[in-house]
């Protein structure tokens, strides 16, 4: 059957008009949504629990499987029954009878509208959600669900494309906004809490206000919508479950938390140290992912934190850091800036370091609606936490209220990536002129975080690095700067940077940064003093070692003992020196007395026994020599064994000699 999409804006009785195609002509239904299955009368309709189709006929699910139940919309030949469209008016904001969005098959596109400036609206509504059974629920990690669309925009003017997020039937927020011609494209939004949820696109095609329709060609159009976990909802397939053994036979359960699913066993198995699950797909070793550098995994293997505790080797030593000083919560305002109006506002930052067991600690809020709701009344406040969060404040002098305005809460920070000194991590590049240079010659110890918003101008999501710098005169916790060429943090809007400057920053101190100074010897005592080295560039580890006093010497007391001990050498070398004279002194007179026997005879040789005194006879005899000879001469002589004999002597006396020396 054909009709005119409504409202018509074209008349078919003009020459050249297209004319209504004939009804009742019978085709080849289209193929179902996944997770319906086609009826008698060619209509779709939903499978039952247990089973999946792919648009076709229901297959009930393997045994160790478990539908991933959720919808899946890729086929436009009706609006789906949880899907409703219309048109809000641009000028005056009231809803107008007429139809927003039509089905065209393979995508849905929207209607042309009563004029340029109208919002064509589509909503999508989720009864609730649920995680798959064989999943553990994360405190941490707070997704329950995700929906993801496929979506083109064609303009040729300011058009926009809005996606917005109700929860339980409150104010649509907007989540992102896509301006201007936007080719062929997918989008994830990460869902956290389990209510009933309402989705909405809203397309505008210009937004000056007039009733007309020049740009009825500009089109935003999309081709696919996917929620995952979505109550009562439909599966286009069966993934493994953790296998419980019962009386009726195995039947799925949930894994402990850490652990998961074996596919070909079905068992759970417990994650590698230092790595975390991913969630959405515990299946096999390789769903367990490793952590980043200076990083380590909770109890139940879902995140990734640092404990405030750092290590940095280097080939001459090791430095330890502990931030724990700097675990709690810090805050740090941007410069002043103003709008068109020049109302003054401001960017207001809550970091959240390390430590807590991972936990993200900072949040940031927006109270405008309970400001505007009357005192004794509840209001509806939405605050987002993460390890780093963006406000935007507006002081009371400007708003009128008691209290400042905070607005627009944006995670900058949901998961900690590494800890190290280098300046890429994962991608994330933090340079070092953004900040002034470090004079200590000790590195920035850097932390890297990642966001799980993934925004148009942003693909990857924002990443946030903060620079902790050793600052020994910052006190705890010290100080928080921006980078001097982008006041607001970022230059980009997707990469944003810190530096945080303070004492608690410092290496640990450890025996290489004190030295020890030695006092003199006085009175015998000798003092060690311990002190810093300077500069200073240590905080907390060990204290410097008490003094130390040592009995010790003076010089006095060496300067005796040399005296004496020079005294004693003399003493004995003048002992040595007699006993060598005397010595030297007998043997010169057996010598002198064997000459003189000599003389007596000149034939007859006295006996060999009598030649010469010996050992204890008393020498009474006066020597006469026939030269003299110094001291010293003497010894000489008597070493060299020479002896010194009258003329005409030689013959007597040599065979006495002989005869002496054999006796």
């Amino acid at each position: 059957m054909y009709k005119w999409a409504k409202p018509k804006i074209c008349s078919e009785d003009l020459e050249g008009a297209v004319k209504l195609p004939a009804s009742g002509v019978k085709t080849s239904c289209p193929p179902c949504n996944p997770g319906f299955f086609k009826t008698s009368n060619s209509t779709c309709q939903p499978c039952p629990y247990g089973s999946y189709s792919n648009g076709s006929d229901c297959t009930h699910c393997p045994a160790g499987t478990e539908p991933a139940v959720g919808f899946e919309y890729k086929w436009w030949n009706t609006l789906p029954t949880n899907m409703e469209t219309t048109v809000l008016s641009g000028i005056n904001f009231e809803y107008k009878g007429m139809t927003g969005w039509e089905v065209a098959g393979d995508h849905i596109y929207t209607a042309a509208g009563a004029s340029d400036n109208d919002f064509m609206i589509l909503t999508l509504v989720v009864p609730g959600f649920r995680p798959p059974q064989s999943v553990m629920a994360d405190t941490e990690n707070k997704e329950v669900a995700r929906i993801t669309f496929v979506f083109e925009t064609l303009c040729s003017v300011n058009c926009e494309l809005y996606f917005m997020v109700g929860v339980n039937s409150r104010t649509n927020t907007p989540v992102e906004t896509w301006k201007g011609s936007k080719g062929k494209q997918s989008y994830t939004y990460i869902i956290e809490e389990n209510t009933t949820t309402s989705f909405t696109w809203a397309f505008q095609r210009t937004t000056f206000h007039e009733a007309s329709r020049k740009y009825t060609n500009d089109v935003a159009k999309i081709y696919s919508i996917n929620v995952t976990n979505v109550t009562n909802g439909v599966a286009s397939y069966c993934r493994p479950c953790a296998l419980e053994a019962s009386d009726v036979g195995s039947s799925c359960t949930s894994c402990p938390a850490g652990y998961y699913i074996d596919r070909d066993s079905g068992t759970s198995h417990s994650c590698p140290p230092n790595t975390i699950l991913k969630a959405h797909q515990p299946y096999g070793v390789q769903a367990c992912v490793p952590c980043g550098p200076g990083t380590k995994n909770n109890k139940i293997h879902s995140l990734c934190y640092n404990d405030c505790i750092f290590s940095r080797n280097t080939p001459t030593r090791t430095f330890n850091y502990n931030f724990s000083a700097l675990a709690n919560t810090v805050t740090l305002a941007g410069g002043p800036s103003f709008t068109s109006k020049g109302l003054k506002y401001f960017h207001h930052f809550t970091l959240s370091l390390c430590g807590n067991q991972g936990r993200k600690m900072s949040v940031c809020t927006d109270n405008v609606t309970d400001l505007r709701i009357p005192e004794g009344e509840s209001g509806f406040s939405k605050s987002i936490t993460a390890y780093v969060c963006q406000a935007v404040i507006i002081p009371p002098e400007v708003t009128g209220y008691k209290a400042g305005v905070s607005s627009q809460p944006v995670s900058l920070a949901d998961r900690l990536i590494g800890v190290t000194t280098d300046m890429t991590l994962d991608g994330i590049t933090s340079p070092a002129e953004l900040f002034h240079p470090e004079s200590l010659g000790i590195p920035d110890v850097i932390f890297f975080y990642r966001s799980n918003d993934v925004t148009q101008s942003c693909s990857s999501g924002r990443s946030t690095t903060i620079h902790v710098r050793c600052s020994p005169q910052k006190t705890v916790p010290g100080s928080l700067s921006l980078p001097g060429t982008c006041s607001d943090g970022t230059c980009d809007g997707c990469n944003f940077h810190f530096l945080w400057e303070s004492a608690a920053a410092c290496p640990l101190c450890s025996v290489a940064d004190y030295h020890a100074i030695v006092s003199s010897c006085v009175a015998g005592i000798q003092k060690t003093t311990y002190v810093w080295r300077e500069p200073k560039i240590c905080s907390g580890g060990i204290s410097l070692p008490e003094q130390r006093v040592t009995i010790c010497k003076t010089i006095d007391f060496w300067l005796k003992v040399g005296i004496s001990a020079g005294t004693c050498a003399a003493i004995l070398l003048t002992v040595l020196t007699c006993y060598f004279w005397k010595t030297n002194q007998k043997l010169e007179y057996k010598y002198s007395k064997l000459v003189m026997n000599a003389t007596l005879k000149d034939c007859d040789l006295p006996a060999a026994d009598s030649c010469a005194i010996m050992e204890g006879e008393d020498v009474e005899d006066d020597l006469i020599f026939t030269s003299k000879k110094s001291f010293f001469g003497k010894i000489k002589s008597f070493s060299s064994k020479s002896l010194i004999l009258l003329p005409g002597w030689n013959a007597v006396v040599q065979p006495q000699l002989t005869a002496t020396s054999a006796s």
